[in-house]
């Protein structure tokens, strides 16, 4: 499901060739990438990288141990929080943005959009 999740948000947001990657991690994992690539000392529910840009290639790294907190607390199933990450991941691919209130919301449409036409 969680491959789903990318190919239809890619093929909708990307509309070109890409190769993305999905890696689920723990805490510590996606911990030592925010230190290292984004000089956060926290862990993160995602990360995504853009490796090459002609064709897309990218990578999502999604933190099992947070998407389980997560799950719980938005009262979601594991594999639905994963699946969300996973389509968070590529919409950033895609070039969108949460660095802002305005933008974190319009993110969690195009999540919710998505998500639902998985699910149908």
């Amino acid at each position: 499901m969680i491959q789903l999740a990318v190919l239809l948000t890619a093929e909708k947001e990307l509309k070109k060739d890409c190769d993305i990657s999905i890696v689920i991690c723990n805490d510590d994992y996606i911990h030592d990438l925010n230190i290292r690539y984004l000089q956060h000392d926290y862990p993160t529910d995602v990360i995504t990288f853009e490796i090459d840009d002609e064709p897309l290639t990218g990578e999502i790294y999604i933190s099992a141990d947070t998407a389980k907190l997560q799950a719980e607390e938005y009262k979601v199933s594991f594999r639905d929080e994963l699946m969300r990450l996973a389509v968070h991941g590529t919409l950033h691919l895609a070039g969108h943005l949460d660095n802002t209130d305005e933008l974190r919301k319009r993110m969690s449409e195009l999540e919710d959009k998505y998500l639902k036409e998985i699910k149908a």
